[in-house]
């Protein structure tokens, strides 16, 4: 693996944190969580920063959970798998809750793919920019589980119950623009000016009234009945719930034989 899990570089106003495992197209490999959280941790209070921008490095945003470790998951029995589940999504959570109370907007940059939590990610991001030939999945149906990463939360608040139900249930890729149509994304570039295009938009973020933009999302927070806590720890639980499941099981088994599962429903 990439020595540093997750890059951070900040330059005039803008952190830029980067996923940095391209040979597992960012997966969330234990050390990516852990990296993740202290790099995002660390730029809430930093006065330095006024914008933060997340994207992947190589070719894709990220690819989601790490199936190897899922697979070393099945080995151990159930009270021990449902402990290493609950404790990786919890270690997920708190860089989502910074995003969401940081006083600086933070920006989504996707190129590639972006699947299962990083789909979550993109949703929790305060603005998010796609090169034209990014793709998008929840795909949790298709190893048997059900979503987490906050998408339950963040999709929620942007899509209507059917597109919920439709990206949930059948787990197909869809495109950029599909993603702009649904609200996903705000906008869609080619992708050699994705970069660039990102760059202007957050050098124009860092140069705006930072606290009224940290006023802005504490004001948009609050516009839903539901907690981000409750949400998230209900994911929590129906996801070590799909954990241990024999579909689950079956969707990691044909996974990595290459192979279209066959659930049984158990």
């Amino acid at each position: 693996m990439t020595a540093d899990p997750v890059q951070l570089e900040i330059e005039k106003g803008v952190a830029t944190v980067r996923l940095n495992q391209p040979e597992v197209r960012n997966a969330l490999t234990h050390e990516l969580r852990t990296a993740f959280r202290d790099v995002v941790g660390s730029l809430e209070f930093n006065e330095d920063v006024r914008c933060v921008v997340i994207t992947g490095a190589g070719n894709h945003f990220m690819a989601g959970g790490d199936i190897r470790a899922m697979v070393e998951r099945l080995k151990v029995d159930q009270i021990e798998r449902r402990k290493l589940i609950l404790e990786g999504i919890h270690l997920l959570h708190l860089p989502l809750f910074a995003i969401r109370r940081m006083g600086k907007p933070v920006i989504a940059s996707i190129q590639g793919a972006a699947a299962g939590f990083g789909v979550g990610l993109v949703a929790a991001c305060d603005l998010a920019i796609a090169a034209d030939d990014a793709f998008f999945t929840l795909a949790y149906c298709h190893i048997g589980a059900s979503p987490d990463g906050g998408s339950s939360y963040f999709l929620g608040r942007t899509l209507g119950m059917k597109h919920q139900m439709e990206l949930a249930l059948l787990g197909d890729r869809f495109g950029a623009e599909r993603a702009k149509e649904l609200g996903i994304v705000n906008w869609t570039v080619p992708s050699s000016e994705l970069e660039k295009e990102t760059k202007t938009l957050a050098t124009r973020l860092a140069n705006g009234p930072t606290r009224a933009y940290a006023n802005s999302k504490r004001l948009f927070n609050q516009t839903n009945h539901l907690s981000m806590e409750s949400q998230l720890q209900m994911e929590a639980e129906r996801m070590a719930d799909s954990m241990l499941t024999s579909d689950h099981a079956e969707g990691i088994k044909a996974f990595m034989e290459k192979r279209n599962p066959v659930f049984s429903g158990n």
